[in-house]
């Protein structure tokens, strides 16, 4: 079979049989990826595309890193697979990397198959240890697809899934397009503080188990807090006494050039729930780092929670080979580097050449572009122009994450400064070409 039929029978095969998530399955045309390697990926024909998406924005790593790979494939000739009642030693491993690189104060780790199962059980913790119910999370956040999970979420996806109880949200600073008509970071962080006290005590603090928020929140415009806030909101939970989950999901594992994006905020979580860059999806895996408090709730207690895969051993390997990869390959480094001195530069010239990029933000590699119809008004463009941006970036060899009026651009950490260079150019042509 030809590589040309190859892709014709990859689109046919998926079509016939593929359900696929979020979307109306007679609107979609799906295209075949047949391989990858680092921030390259290519279909059967070997057509190329810089991957600046990192796929869901998980592939922090690179596409088929070797040593990851390498790991997975001794892991399955060890042993494929054991029950997570077991002790296994490569489970206990990747443990251990995790907690080491968590703030002190967090000893256990509860493996998880994803991020939004991460969020649900968090949740489930939260509320046993306090014994109370509520859960406040932000307008404008993404927290899974599971029963809580989803209902947590402050966008659209939540409205037809609304069946988990005990749900409130609020707003979070967004100053570009801020609630609380504030004009400086400063005012933003300060009001929008003020905010949550105010629906904190609206609620009833006694009724409150957890705050849930992602620590830059990634779907929802990739908003990196102002300083102060997250700190703002720990001392809120802490004087009423709720627990803090902070969800580093998408934000967790050099994304924002950290391990932990809360690194750079002052600020101290309960739990804190991962996913995505952990291993960079290459076996599904996620979990929640539990501090010591809320872990000792369930020394004598039952904790009611488990899945089949919990600790996976081939999820396993691959966590501890891609925290050693990036640990002594200087990962993290370059992902904060290349914000810092490649791509934020890139993007913010960009910004001056294009009136329809309203706002650049972001650090490390998760950086968004915020389109708008109007740079005064500052009106977000409609659909078919995100549409039409994301399919020429696509024609021009560039795969993109969008999300409503914004580009997103989130490459792997080891991205290259030619790489940035390169994508730089092709935003550029594209803007040029659509807008």
């Amino acid at each position: 079979m030809s590589t040309t039929d190859l892709d014709a029978r990859t689109r046919e095969l998926d079509r016939a049989h593929v359900f696929h998530s979020w979307s109306a399955q007679g609107r979609i045309d799906p295209f075949p990826i047949a391989g990858g390697q680092g921030t390259v990926v290519w279909d059967h024909a070997g057509t190329r595309w810089l991957d600046f998406s990192s796929q869901l924005v998980n592939v922090n790593i690179g596409h088929q890193h070797p040593a990851v790979v390498a790991a997975i494939k001794e892991q399955a000739d060890l042993l494929t697979t054991i029950a997570p009642s077991t002790a296994n030693l490569v489970r206990g491993l990747a443990a251990q990397r995790i907690t080491d690189l968590a703030p002190d104060g967090f000893a256990k780790v509860f493996f998880t198959t994803g991020g939004a199962d991460a969020n649900e059980n968090a949740i489930r913790m939260a509320r046993l240890h306090t014994g109370r119910d509520k859960v406040l999370s932000r307008y404008r956040s993404y927290h899974g697809n599971t029963g809580a999970a989803i209902v947590a979420t402050g966008d659209w996806r939540r409205f037809p899934n609304e069946y988990a109880r005990g749900h409130v949200h609020f707003f979070g600073p967004y100053l570009y397009r801020s609630e609380f008509w504030a004009g400086t970071p400063e005012e933003e962080c300060e009001r929008a503080l003020h905010h949550l006290r105010r629906v904190i005590q609206a609620e009833g603090p006694s009724t409150i188990a957890a705050i849930l928020l992602e620590t830059v929140p990634g779907t929802a415009g990739i908003m990196v807090p102002p300083p102060g806030y997250l700190a703002g909101v720990r001392a809120l939970a802490d004087e009423f006494g709720i627990v803090l989950i902070l969800d580093e999901v998408m934000a967790g594992f050099g994304r924002t050039g950290r391990w932990f994006a809360f690194e750079g905020h002052a600020v101290v979580p309960d739990l804190i729930t991962f996913a995505k860059g952990v291993n960079s999806g290459y076996v599904p895996i996620g979990g929640v780092i539990i501090s010591d408090p809320i872990a000792a709730t369930f020394d004598d207690r039952v904790f009611p929670g488990g899945l089949t895969y919990s600790g996976h051993p081939l999820a396993a390997a691959s966590i501890v080979a891609t925290i050693d990869a990036m640990t002594e390959e200087g990962i993290i480094e370059n992902a904060r580097r290349i914000g810092a001195d490649v791509l934020g530069p890139g993007l913010r010239t960009l910004a001056e050449k294009h009136t329809a990029i309203g706002e650049v933000r972001g650090e490390g590699v998760f950086w968004a572009l915020e389109i708008v119809a109007d740079p005064v008004t500052r009106e977000p463009v409609d659909a078919a122009v995100v549409g039409a941006l994301k399919a020429e970036l696509h024609r021009r060899g560039l795969l993109a994450f969008t999300s409503e009026n914004r580009v997103h651009v989130v490459p792997p950490c080891t991205v290259t400064d030619d790489e940035v260079h390169t994508a730089i150019e092709i935003y550029d042509a594209a803007f040029t070409a659509v807008l």
